[in-house]
Order: C-alpha cells, then structure tokens, then sequence
C-alpha cells in the first residue's frame, strides 16, 4: 500500500489549501512538511523535486507533482471528484475557473497596500455580488442538486466552499442574496 501523499509548502494559506481541502473531502490523510527557511526551499530545488523551482509539491503515487491545478485534477480523478463524463468535466473546468478568478481577487486582499483596501474590497463585493456569486446559484437553481455539476460531489464543489469561507471573511453579508450557496 502507497504511503500517505506529503505536502511541501509554506505554513499558512497559500495554493495547497485547495489541494488540502480536495484530499480530505477525499477522505485521504496526508502529511505537511513545511518550509520554515529559504534553505527548505534551496533543499528541494537542489534535489531536483521542483520542475519550474516553485512550491507547491506533492509526492504521492511514487511521482513528485507540481503546478496546482495538474495536482487538483489528478487527485480529483484519482478519487472521482471530477465528472462521470467529458461534459460534467468540461463544466467543472468552466466553473472552476471563474471560482479561480475571483479567489486570485480575494486572495490578495491580505496584501494590499492600505491606501488601496477600500477600492479592492468594493471590487470584490462588486464582483462577488455581481459576476460570480448569480452565476453559482443559477446553477444551483437550475437543476435542483444541492452541487454544481451532477448530483454528487465534485472538486468543483470544494474549491466553491473553500471561496464562500474566503469571501466571508471579508464580508459576511455577501452571501446575504444567494440562499442556495448558504
């Protein structure tokens, strides 16, 4: 039997939450090695184990996996959370990159400069409110599944959660006009 995959990167939110999140709703159990110094990094460049020489990595299966999206898409194939056909896939992937598109936004709010917070976070009410959140419950709606896409659960459906917690965070009442993503 395999080990448990192990996960390289940084202590704290980063690109591996989602990977983080998908292998639990998978049921798997995994272990985190985190990198506390630029010489953990030096150390896994050095060995060979980062292809573009950048974190996150997961080795699992026997193979080293980089880039986030690839690990995404493998662990949700491995563990089938990722459509039963071409089309189910094909609107996980669509869904999937507008959830992206704005989890960048919202991401990097932490990091703004102060004299820009407002501006951003109107961007990302506006955009939330506006762009992305009709767009989920419509779908929602649509079909009558309690997920986006089918009528079980899929890795599209963890990265939307992993999203709903990050925009409540910063504001709770964004949520307060789409009651099927509460």
């Amino acid at each position: 039997m395999a080990g448990k995959p192990v996960l390289h990167d940084f202590n704290g939110r980063s690109r591996m939450e989602s990977i983080r999140w998908l292998l639990a709703a998978a049921g798997v159990e995994f272990e985190e090695k985190f990198i506390t110094c630029p010489e953990d990094l030096e150390r896994l460049k050095n060995d060979g184990l980062l292809m573009f020489q950048q974190i996150p990595l997961v080795e699992m299966d026997g193979m080293k996996l980089v880039q986030s999206r690839a690990i995404l898409n493998y662990i949700a194939t491995k563990y089938n959370l990722y459509g039963k056909d071409m089309k189910e896939r094909l609107l996980i992937d669509m869904y999937t990159e507008g959830i992206l598109d704005l989890y960048e936004i919202v991401s990097r709010l932490p990091r703004t400069p102060p004299d820009q917070i407002d501006s951003k976070t109107a961007l990302i009410r506006d955009r939330t409110k506006n762009r992305y959140f009709p767009v989920f419950e419509k779908v929602l709606k649509s079909h009558g599944q309690d997920y986006l896409v089918g009528n079980k659960l899929s890795r599209v459906d963890i990265l939307l959660v992993e999203l709903l917690y990050l925009v409540e965070e910063v504001d709770v009442s964004l949520l307060a006009d789409f009651p099927l993503l509460q």
